[in-house]
């Protein structure tokens, strides 16, 4: 992969790291019955698309969407982890967003 930066909502420039990627989708799956390879494949998936955009430069913000696309396929309670962080929720209504985006999903699904 060619070096790829990271921008921070600060706006602090790192390398891409996919170890970190991949520990950040491990904790939000932690005591998840998600097979390894799954996971790995995902995280997998996720490189690859930074990787197609032919950008060097992909916002944190991109990342964390990806992320959030790849978990809602593989755990919906990993899903509503990571996204109650990444969205940063502060009261339970925040919760009720996210599930009921879950519910519509499954509804049309």
């Amino acid at each position: 992969m060619r070096d790829l930066v990271v921008v921070k909502k600060s706006g602090r420039k790192v390398p891409f790291d996919r170890d970190k990627l991949l520990r950040s989708v491990e904790i939000a799956l932690r005591k998840r019955n998600v097979d390894p390879d799954r996971i790995d494949r995902a995280v997998t998936g996720i490189v690859r698309q930074l990787e197609s955009s032919g950008e060097t430069e992909v916002a944190s913000g991109e990342i964390g969407r990806l992320v959030m696309e790849a978990l809602k396929s593989l755990d919906d309670v990993a899903y509503v982890r990571f996204a109650s962080v990444y969205r940063n929720f502060r009261e339970a209504k925040d919760f009720h967003e996210v599930l009921g985006e879950l519910k519509t999903e499954d509804d049309v699904g």
